[in-house]
């Protein structure tokens, strides 16, 4: 009988261990979070002021996208949106 007591505590012992290593991991999430919102609301508000002197806001996100690319990636988009205007007649690809 003593030999399952032994067990028993060393099991809470595990699950309180667990419970605060979890217990961690959601609050640094959760910190995480708060952080992703405060810069998303900061990227709203740099893209209200461009739009303000007068930035085509559209045309600079579409930048923004278009720079996180590799090289290879975006020439292949890009050559991509040629080949398809170009057979759609759209005269701005050629």
């Amino acid at each position: 009988m003593s030999d399952d007591k032994a067990d028993i505590k060393g099991g809470d012992n595990a699950q309180t261990v667990a419970a605060g290593q979890l217990r961690a991991f959601i609050e640094r999430i959760e910190r995480l979070e708060d952080e992703k919102a405060t810069i998303a609301l900061d990227i709203k508000e740099i893209y209200a002021e461009m739009k303000g002197t007068g930035f085509d806001t559209k045309a600079v996100r579409t930048i923004v996208r278009m720079r996180k690319k590799d090289t290879a990636e975006l020439q292949e988009e890009m050559a991509m949106l040629e080949l398809y205007g170009t057979a759609l007649g759209m005269g701005c690809f050629g």
